[in-house]
C-alpha cells in the first residue's frame, strides 16, 4: 500500500459511517478535538479552532439579538479577512443561510442580489479593490446606517477594511459586544443538517447571477470528498486568494482543511510573490489557484528566492491546462501532487478530481473523475456523485462513452435557485439529475473530458457548431495564445461564427490568415465569419478564471470598443 492509499485509508476508517451534521455541529466537534491548533492564518493573525468557535458563538448570539430567525438570509461582502470564517459559522449557528456575495459587484449587481435575495443582515467592508462599498449603499438605500430601505435589509453591518468609518453605523466590534450581552440567545436555534445553509450566487459565466441553494450537510460531503480523494494527511494547511464567497474557496478551502484539523492561510489577492513567500512563512503544504496563477508563479523572476520545500500539493481548477505547464510545476516547486477538477456551484462545487497518483497527462487531457466520497457519496458507488450524457437538444439519455450534455446526481446537488422556479426546472428535473450545461462525455476509465457549453453551440449554416472543435483547430497556430469561438447575431445570416483571438506575443497574424487556415482544416459551415483581437487583459473572466463567453458576444457586438478585422 503506497503512501497515498495509506493516507486515504485513515480518512475511510475515521469517516467509516457519514453522520450528517449542521456547519455549526461540524465546528463545534472540530473545536473539540484540535483546540489551539490554527485553522485561520494571515500575516497578522491566527485564529485557532476554539478562537473560531467561540467567536461564532457570539457573534451568532448578536446576530440573534439583531432578529435573524432560522431561515433568514444574512449576506457578507467580504474579501478573504479572517473575520469571514467565524461569521460564516455564525450565521449557521442562529439557523439562518449565509450568503457570501460577490465583493467585486457593481452598485447596480449588488443591489439586484440583496433584493433578490431576500437579505435581512448585510456585514459588508468599507471598501476593497478600489470599490467603495459604503458609496454603493448611499446610493442603494440612503440612511442605511440606520434604517435601510432596500427589499428586506433591515441593518448593515461594517468592517472597515481601509482606514474608513461611518458615523452611526453598526461596527463587526459592536457584533461582540452585542453578543456578550446577549450571552446564549442563540443556544438551540433550530436547525438540521438537511436545511438550507447557503446561497451561493453562481458567477456569471454565462447570464446573471442567481442564487444556488445547498443544505449544511451538502457542502460538508463535498469537503470531505475533497480531503479523501486528494489524500489529506493530518494537519494539511492550504493557501489561496481564491475568494471564499466561491465554493473553490469555501469548500477545497476551509471545509476541506477541517476534515483533517488543517488551516486555510487566507490572503485578499493573487500575486506570485504574494503566494510563494506566503508558502515560505507559514509553511503550506498546498495551494489552490487557476492556470493563470500557476503562470505566474512559474514565470515569478524571483521564485528562487523563496523557500517553498514544504508545499507537496496543488489544485488547479476552472480552465484546462497544458502539461508543459504541471511539468514545470513539478520541476521548479518539486510538487507531487498535481490535480485539476470540474464542477458546478449548482452540483456542490467541484465533483470531480484527478487523483494526486495520476499522470500529469490525466491533467491536461480530462478534468478527473468524481471524487472518492465513500460513506458520504452516492449510495451504491464510492463516488460524490454519477455522471452521464444525453443530448443537448432532446434531452435523451446517450449510451456510455457518446459526446453529449453532462448530467450528474448525487447528495450534493442543489435543492434549486432561490426564487426562480423556471430556471430551477430547466436545469433540476424530478428525479434531481441536474443538467450542467455543458458538453464532454465520459471515458471508459470514468473520467471525464469537457469539450465545451451546450449554451455555447450556434448555427452557421443551418448546421450546429461545436465552439470547442473550432477552438482546437485555430489554437495549433504558433502565433495563436488563446482562440474563443462565438455565435453571434448577423443581419445578413442571422447567425454567425465568430472567433477572439489573442495573438502569441510578438505575433503579427491576421484574420485573413486564421480564416485560411480554417478553411484548409474544417467543413464549410464551421469555417467563421469574423475574427477579432484582444489584448489578455481585455479578456472578460469571473474572479475564478473563467471566460465569460456572454461578455464576449457583447463585445463583439460592440465594434468601437475592439480591434475588428472581417472576412466574406
Amino acid at each position: 500500500m503506497n503512501t497515498i492509499e495509506q493516507r486515504r485509508q485513515r480518512l475511510r476508517d475515521r469517516f467509516a459511517q457519514w453522520t450528517p451534521r449542521t456547519l455549526d455541529e461540524w465546528l463545534d466537534e472540530s473545536a473539540a478535538q484540535y483546540d489551539s491548533r490554527p485553522l485561520v492564518i494571515t500575516d497578522e493573525v491566527t485564529l485557532s479552532y476554539r478562537d473560531v468557535a467561540e467567536q461564532s458563538r457570539v457573534i451568532a448570539d448578536a446576530l440573534v439579538a439583531l432578529g435573524v430567525q432560522p431561515g433568514d438570509r444574512v449576506g457578507m461582502l467580504m474579501a478573504n479577512y479572517p473575520e469571514f470564517v467565524p461569521f460564516k459559522f455564525a450565521i449557521a449557528r442562529t439557523g439562518a443561510i449565509g450568503i457570501p456575495f460577490n465583493f467585486l459587484y457593481r452598485t447596480e449587481e449588488l443591489g439586484y442580489v440583496l433584493e433578490q435575495s431576500g437579505c435581512s443582515v448585510l456585514l459588508t467592508m468599507t471598501g476593497f479593490g478600489g470599490l467603495d462599498y459604503l458609496q454603493m449603499l448611499d446610493t442603494l438605500a440612503p440612511g442605511w446606517e440606520s434604517t435601510p430601505d432596500l427589499g428586506q435589509l433591515r441593518k448593515v453591518v461594517v468592517l472597515s477594511t481601509d482606514g474608513r468609518e461611518r458615523e452611526g453605523a453598526t461596527t463587526y466590534s459592536d457584533l461582540s459586544t452585542l453578543g456578550q450581552q446577549h450571552a446564549g440567545a442563540s443556544d438551540g436555534a433550530p436547525h438540521s443538517p438537511d436545511d438550507v445553509g447557503d446561497m451561493l450566487y453562481t458567477s456569471g459565466s454565462t447570464g446573471s447571477p442567481k442564487g444556488v441553494i445547498v443544505t449544511h450537510d451538502a457542502v460538508l460531503r463535498t469537503g470531505y470528498g475533497s480531503a479523501l480523494t486528494r489524500a489529506y494527511d493530518d494537519g494539511r494547511r492550504i493557501l489561496f486568494s481564491l475568494p471564499c464567497y466561491h465554493m473553490f474557496g469555501y469548500v477545497e478551502g476551509i471545509l476541506s482543511a477541517m476534515m483533517v484539523g488543517g488551516a486555510v492561510i487566507l490572503q485578499t489577492s493573487f500575486s506570485a510573490e504574494g503566494y510563494l513567500g506566503g508558502i515560505e512563512r507559514h509553511r503550506a503544504d498546498d495551494i489552490l489557484c487557476v492556470p493563470t496563477m500557476a503562470v505566474a508563479m512559474v514565470e515569478c523572476p524571483t521564485r528562487d528566492q523563496y523557500d517553498v520545500s514544504s508545499l507537496s500539493a496543488i489544485l488547479c481548477g476552472s480552465a484546462p491546462a497544458p502539461i508543459w505547464l504541471w511539468e514545470k510545476v513539478e520541476e521548479l516547486f518539486g510538487v507531487s501532487e498535481i490535480v485539476t477538477g470540474y464542477g458546478m456551484t449548482e452540483c456542490g462545487g467541484a465533483m470531480t478530481l484527478t487523483r494526486p497518483e495520476d499522470d500529469l497527462i490525466l491533467s491536461s487531457t480530462t478534468v478527473g473523475r468524481p471524487k472518492a466520497a465513500g460513506a458520504a457519496g452516492q449510495p451504491g458507488t464510492d463516488d460524490l456523485c454519477v455522471y452521464a450524457t444525453i443530448d443537448p437538444i432532446t434531452g435523451e439519455p446517450l449510451p456510455p462513452g457518446e459526446t453529449g450534455e453532462l448530467v450528474s446526481y448525487g447528495p450534493t446537488t442543489m435543492l434549486g435557485y432561490w426564487d426562480k422556479p423556471a430556471e430551477t426546472a430547466a436545469a433540476l428535473n424530478d428525479e434531481r439529475i441536474l443538467r450542467s450545461g455543458d458538453l464532454g462525455r465520459v471515458r471508459p476509465d470514468g473520467y471525464l473530458e469537457v469539450t465545451g457549453r451546450s449554451k455555447e453551440l450556434y448555427k452557421s449554416g443551418g448546421e450546429l457548431v461545436m465552439p470547442k472543435e473550432v477552438e482546437d483547430i485555430v489554437a495549433r497556430l504558433d502565433e495563436v495564445s488563446q482562440v474563443f469561438a462565438i455565435g453571434v447575431v448577423d443581419d445578413r445570416w442571422g447567425e454567425i461564427g465568430a472567433l477572439v483571438v489573442v495573438r502569441s506575443p510578438g505575433a503579427q497574424i491576421s484574420a485573413a490568415q486564421i480564416i485560411e487556415h480554417c478553411k484548409a482544416n474544417l467543413a464549410r459551415f464551421k469555417v467563421p465569419k469574423r475574427v477579432e483581437f484582444l489584448d489578455p487583459q481585455q479578456l472578460p473572466t469571473t474572479p475564478t478564471g473563467k471566460i465569460q463567453k456572454f461578455r464576449l458576444v457583447e463585445m463583439v457586438s460592440k465594434p468601437t470598443e475592439i480591434e475588428r478585422e472581417e472576412t466574406s
